[in-house]
């Protein structure tokens, strides 16, 4: 909890459209993470983005899934973001839900303005997943908000389970929570003191 005892939001987003995905199961594994450093985490998985209607920004009509989305990362004090490598970029799926952010461009916090982003990737092979970890990190630049220091690249390797990936690397998820849940509340604090200061 932070000084006014209140829990740090993490939202993560991300999966695939296949259920039990290993990248959504990472996701979930990072997200555990931060519960057990005290933040409240909610998830939009690969069901959830894959419900999405494309984004269109001159169509101000929104479905109830989008209007969640934005009102959850609108709340949020961190950001996980995760997405399997396809060609070398983000998910589709994934680009989608981060397009509806379009939403908060004139919110008191636009975008991802003062929040802690950790980005997971999955792909199959370490150079895959290099490449789209700068490319997801580029996007969250373009959002304004703070990549993590670290960012976890996870080589899936054919046969392999979903839950044995998100064993494997545990410790490259728990780095990555921690980092979003520290700076949440260090951002937090900052906040509050200039306010209080005002």
């Amino acid at each position: 909890m932070d000084a006014l005892g209140k829990r740090p939001l993490v939202v993560g987003i991300g999966g695939s459209e296949g259920p039990g995905s290993a990248t959504e199961r990472a996701l979930a594994r990072a997200l555990e993470e931060a519960g057990l450093r005290g933040a409240e985490v909610r998830i939009y998985g690969g069901a959830f983005l894959g419900s999405l209607p494309l984004f269109r920004p001159r169509h101000p009509e929104r479905t109830w899934q989008a209007r969640e989305l934005v009102t959850a990362v609108a709340r949020a004090d961190g950001i996980i973001l995760a997405t399997p490598s396809y060609h070398g970029g983000v998910s589709g799926m994934v680009k989608n839900a981060l397009d509806y952010l379009e939403d908060l461009r004139c919110d008191d916090r636009p975008y991802l303005d003062g929040r802690a982003v950790g980005c997971v990737v999955t792909s199959a092979g370490p150079q895959a997943g290099g490449i789209t970890l700068a490319a997801l990190r580029a996007i969250v630049h373009a959002l304004r908000g703070w990549p993590t220091p670290f960012g976890a690249t996870l080589d899936v390797l054919p046969g392999a389970s979903a839950e044995s990936v998100a064993e494997r690397d545990a410790g490259k998820l728990a780095v990555v929570a921690a980092q979003v849940v520290d700076f949440a509340r260090m951002a937090r604090t900052a906040h509050n003191a200039i306010e209080v200061a005002g």
